[in-house]
């Protein structure tokens, strides 16, 4: 039997949890068959498709997914972004992906697995694209690794800062 190994942003991502805290648990050696390689973790995956992690002995139960994911997964080509680092020299991740009501930007997917473009200019999706006209959209089984640049711009993109300034002045 072959073994898988993901890495700490794949890890997360398929736990549900976010890097830090994956990486807290990893140096706490709570990871089971983690290894590090030089500068990188090495995660290992059971026969479901997870990375297992062993229980605290204190605290609440743990809320990380322990099963597959279930929603699909869309990604959206962010063009407002584009034109923004185009014109500021800049370089702040212009691809998001969606899973349920969580979304993470970066620079760009591998996708493992198939999907499909959809592409609907009469018909945006409203429910999970948030009005998107052409999205990728990936089965819940896939798994898309976010890949990040290690000389770009972290967080969200310019518009979704302006988006969330403007919403914060309209509830205050």
């Amino acid at each position: 039997m072959d073994i898988s190994y993901v890495s700490t942003t794949e890890g997360a991502f398929l736990l549900n949890i976010s890097t830090g805290r994956l990486r807290f648990l990893l140096n706490s050696g709570r990871v089971i068959g983690a290894k590090k390689v030089k500068r990188l973790w090495r995660i290992p995956l059971n026969q479901r498709g997870m990375p297992e992690i062993t229980p605290a002995r204190r605290g609440p139960e743990p809320t990380w997914n322990k099963n597959q994911r279930t929603a699909n997964t869309f990604i959206h080509v962010l063009r407002k972004t584009i034109d923004y680092n185009r014109d500021n020299g800049t370089s702040y991740p212009a691809v998001a992906v969606k899973v349920g009501g969580r979304k993470d930007y970066c620079h760009a997917v591998k996708i493992r697995g198939n999907c499909q473009i959809v592409y609907q200019p009469h018909k945006p999706n409203r429910s999970q694209a948030g009005g998107a006209r052409l999205w990728i959209e990936v089965e819940p089984e896939n798994i898309v690794e976010r890949v990040y640049f290690s000389d770009g711009d972290y967080g969200p993109p310019p518009e979704v800062v302006q988006q969330r300034a403007k919403q914060k002045k309209s509830k205050g």
